[in-house]
């Protein structure tokens, strides 16, 4: 279907009242000059006839709904007591959608929305589905559409909440207009809440039964960590968003170093568990003796050294995410009791007699290949079926290595931060990072940087400086990525890497690049200039 204008409100065109034939579905214009106040009218209306906060709110969505043509309506506030945005009304003709949104929590930073509220202003995207930090946990939205969100301001012109919505087409010269009619709806919102729901005093502190539990992972949440814009990265991340949804049990697999235990924290801050602990458990760190204690809690007494009832992993994570890592080191004992637990959701605590039922979303991590384990004989069969509902593989760095680059600048910038200095990599590094197979993946990567950013004074890290271990600085090349000497030749790489190539074989002295490259000097400064490469050496 052709995109319509919408609703004077919009931001389309002020005259114009835009209807839909019954049955047809056609669009037909009708001018108007007094349909303009009309919405602004029946949300007042609305706002000033309700006494409840939550009633005042879906009303203000329905209207939004069925007279500004702005579809999946959601309201979030803002609790400061325990830190999240809570959704505390939803437009949706699916009534268990509804109810399920009122779980759904965002943390400052988190998201669309958690990045309007710490933000302080205005998100707009003109297609939803182009922005990495767009999470859709509650399965609405429509990806190929726009979405605007907009902050709800209190006193002080601090937000305390965040109104966001869908227009019903992709009218992109209309957004900043519609932009504007939403902030104007938010600030009627924030009035209203403020009078209805008053804040409490900042001295007030929660009782035990209101404080949320407050995950121990710190920020970023996951997606701002995950670098790379490779056909493998993109189906991981859009998996990601898919698994983030439900509770079903993830089994990530992938060498070490890939960022297994990161796509775990992504998969649960992207999930409605978000505000419930995150607990993290390393099946091979532990020997038998402890791991029935440290899993599944003990009483007081249970066993020698037993001074006082301690809670288990389980136990911590009732309601949230635990994170198994290493599944495939646990041994025999461990795997039968794992699988109790999973099949059964009940345990016990140990030298205790009462029956505990617990609420705990699996994900499960290792770097072998479980398939191959259990034909021989190391791993159970029924504990991998159980695991393995939703298989997740973690591509090696070596297969992707048009990530490296953007990696590489990424993780720079994490070491300055960490060092507190200006770090910068060469365009020459960043070459020999690419020849390099990186049997260590990521975390070898980021090893390598900040070995290489201690032995930069400067702060620049060049290919002079990069050690690929503690012992060698000549580079393991992988046989799919030579290092050719004369790589200006080289017709299979794109112009700005055979002009380095040139510039590092000449010591970035342009003239002889440019004989090299049978070029004038002049068309070599040229295109250094419209490639923005950096000529810092020089």
């Amino acid at each position: 279907m052709p995109y319509a204008p919408l609703s004077p409100l919009c931001g389309f065109d002020w005259r114009c009242k835009i209807t839909r034939v019954p049955d047809t579905g056609t669009v037909v214009w009708r001018f108007d000059l007094s349909q303009q106040f009309t919405e602004i009218q029946r949300l007042s209306s609305a706002l000033s006839r309700s006494t409840n906060v939550r009633e005042a709110l879906q009303s203000v969505l329905r209207i939004l709904h069925d007279d500004a043509f702005m579809q999946h309506g959601m309201i979030c506030l803002y609790d400061t007591q325990r830190g999240v945005l809570t959704v505390e009304a939803l437009h949706q003709a699916d009534e268990q959608l509804i109810a399920s949104g009122s779980q759904v929590r965002y943390r400052p930073g988190e998201g669309l929305v958690g990045t309007v509220l710490s933000q302080h202003q205005p998100l707009v995207l003109p297609r939803v589905a182009d922005d990495q930090r767009f999470l859709d946990r509650l399965g609405l939205y429509d990806y190929n559409l726009p979405f605007i969100a907009v902050p709800l301001f209190g006193v002080e012109t601090q937000p305390i909440g965040v109104l966001a919505a869908q227009p019903m087409a992709r009218y992109e010269e209309r957004l900043p207009a519609c932009t504007r009619f939403l902030e104007t709806v938010a600030n009627m919102v924030a009035q209203t809440v403020r009078l209805m729901q008053p804040a409490r005093p900042v001295a007030e502190t929660p009782s035990p039964a209101e404080r949320a539990p407050v995950c121990a992972t710190p920020r970023p949440f996951g997606f701002e960590n995950m670098v790379g814009k490779s056909a493998a990265m993109r189906q991981t991340m859009e998996i990601i968003r898919q698994v983030s949804r439900w509770d079903t049990t993830v089994l990530v697999q992938g060498e070490s170093g890939t960022g297994k235990e990161l796509v775990a924290n992504a998969i649960h801050h992207h999930s409605p568990r978000a505000a419930a602990p995150f607990v993290k458990f390393n099946c091979a760190a532990l020997p038998d003796n402890l791991l029935e204690s440290e899993l599944f809690s003990h009483e007081k007494g249970a066993f020698t050294g037993a001074v006082r009832q301690r809670k288990g992993r389980f136990e911590l994570a009732d309601g949230g995410t635990l994170f198994l890592d290493e599944i495939g080191e646990s041994s025999a004992s461990f795997q039968a009791k794992l699988l109790r637990i999973l099949q059964e959701g009940e345990m016990e605590r140990v030298g205790g007699d009462e029956t505990l039922r617990v609420n705990v979303r699996i994900i499960a991590a290792t770097n072998r290949n479980l398939e191959e384990e259990v034909r021989a004989g190391h791993f159970r069969e029924d504990l991998y079926y159980r695991l393995n509902v939703m298989p997740l593989a973690l591509p090696p760095l070596r297969e992707r290595q048009e990530d490296i680059a953007e990696l590489a600048h990424f993780l720079v910038r994490k070491i300055g931060q960490y060092q507190g200095r200006a770090l910068r990599i060469s365009d020459g590094a960043i070459r020999l990072l690419m020849s390099y197979s990186w049997p260590g993946n990521v975390r070898e990567l980021e090893n390598c940087l900040e070995r290489s950013a201690v032995m930069s004074e400067s702060g620049l890290i060049d290919r002079d400086v990069i050690l690929f271990n503690h012992r060698e600085a000549a580079p393991k090349v992988s046989a799919a990525a030579p290092v050719h000497e004369e790589s200006w030749l080289d017709q299979s790489l794109d112009e700005q890497q055979r002009l380095i190539a040139a510039l590092e074989k000449t010591g970035w002295v342009q003239a002889k690049a440019a004989r090299l490259l049978g070029m004038t000097p002049r068309q070599v400064a040229y295109r250094i200039q419209t490639l923005d490469i950096n000529m810092h050496r020089l």
